[in-house]
């Protein structure tokens, strides 16, 4: 037996000795960097953003929704779109609209009985995700009665996800000249 070493101290139960922290974070990042880890982006509930469908393919989803609404004389699944905030916002010819309930209102007559009210469609949709919560698509939108294109004009959306389900929050849209 050897005498002559110095006796180790050990640290007490709950402590880590000095330089402990750093090798745990020297450890975690050999870890990342040799141990095939990947990272996964998450929904709001925790889970797997991977298996929802990308942005443009959910604002794709989200236009033919209201078209086939505004189609088939549907006020309110026209405006399922729109988040039902006192702060969403829509600008067109008319000027500003602040509110859903004031951009209902301006809807409102379309969907009236006896209305007239030209079939929809939109076309040459762009959508970037911002990031995870923000939103920005551009398109066209084409009214059609008998054939012949009555109006169209590009618009802007600004889309915020909420709770996982993207809502217009700002719609600009305008007319081309002559439509």
């Amino acid at each position: 037996m050897i005498r002559n070493q110095p006796q180790r101290t050990r640290p007490s139960v709950g402590r880590r000795a000095p330089g402990a922290a750093v090798l745990i974070v020297l450890m975690g990042c050999m870890g990342l960097a040799f141990g095939g880890c990947t990272l996964e982006r998450v929904d709001g509930n925790g889970g797997s953003a991977a298996s929802e469908p990308d942005f443009a393919t959910q604002v794709e989803s989200l236009l033919n929704v209201q078209a086939a609404a505004w189609n088939g004389g549907d006020l309110e699944g026209f405006m399922s779109g729109y988040s039902p905030s006192p702060t969403t916002t829509y600008f067109g010819s008319g000027g500003l609209i602040e509110g859903y309930d004031a951009i209902r209102e301006r809807y409102a007559p379309d969907f009236e009985a006896g209305a007239t009210r030209d079939s929809l469609r939109f076309e040459a949709l762009q959508a970037r995700e911002v990031d995870t919560r923000v939103g920005v698509a551009t398109a066209r939108y084409v009214l059609e009665r008998d054939g012949t294109v009555t109006s169209t004009g590009p618009f802007t959306l600004v889309l915020l996800n909420v709770e996982g389900v993207w809502m217009i929050v700002h719609d600009q849209s305008a007319e081309d000249a002559g439509s």
